[in-house]
């Protein structure tokens, strides 16, 4: 096994990898991007440009994509808990939550986050309020399709709650999911609970001084 994953533990797309690897103990060699190293960092740039954390080397192959990452896995490297149906008609509703969470819930997450960051002149309170409406739709949504699943589709734990997780997690502390929202809040917290997540989760606790909206005294 020569798998390389090109991240950081604090990266909510790192995290959606982090869980799939973890679900089915694959093993790999974490190369941690950080300032401190500026060499891991020079052979990621080199492998994508883009600098777009995950990235996963398998042998001479270099995959770029969190979903495509997960993706290759299932196909290459199978373990015992599938997180995509092999039935092409039944791993559509998992790609189409896969892509919900990453669209619809980390995306104006992060919005929110890289609108701190900039210099306050700079700061666009539009787009802001504009991604916080977003998060308050998607929880809502979220709320009516879980009913009384356990996890984002009918059927076991899947790449949607790779997904799911990390999303949920950051999303949360940017813009609270709202007492009303009492499936989706519930399904937060099992994801949680879930022992992949919680490694991410803890694997990620040093680097919480990082978060420019102010970490939550909180999970």
């Amino acid at each position: 096994m020569s798998l390389q994953l090109y991240a950081h533990p604090f990266s909510s797309y790192s995290q959606k990898v982090l869980i799939a690897l973890d679900e089915n103990a694959t093993p790999y060699r974490l190369r941690l991007l950080s300032s401190e190293d500026p060499k891991t960092g020079e052979e990621f740039a080199a492998l994508w440009p883009l600098k777009r954390f995950p990235v996963l080397v398998d042998g001479a192959e270099t995959v770029v994509e969190s979903s495509i990452i997960i993706e290759h896995l299932e196909l290459n490297h199978p373990g015992a808990r599938p997180l995509l149906p092999r039935d092409p008609k039944q791993a559509l509703p998992v790609r189409a939550m896969d892509r919900f969470f990453d669209n619809y819930v980390m995306t104006p997450m992060m919005r929110i986050v890289f609108d701190r960051i900039r210099a306050e002149a700079d700061r666009d309170p539009v787009g802001v309020a504009e991604a916080r409406a977003l998060l308050d739709t998607a929880y809502q949504w979220l709320d009516g399709q879980l009913g009384s699943r356990q996890w984002a589709c009918e059927g076991d734990f899947s790449m949607a709650d790779c997904s799911a997780a990390p999303s949920l997690f950051y999303a949360d502390w940017v813009h609270e999911i709202d007492a009303a929202f009492a499936n989706t809040r519930a399904y937060r917290a099992r994801l949680l609970a879930r022992p992949s997540v919680a490694r991410a989760v803890e694997a990620a606790r040093p680097y919480r001084h990082l978060f420019p909206l102010g970490a939550p005294d909180r999970d």
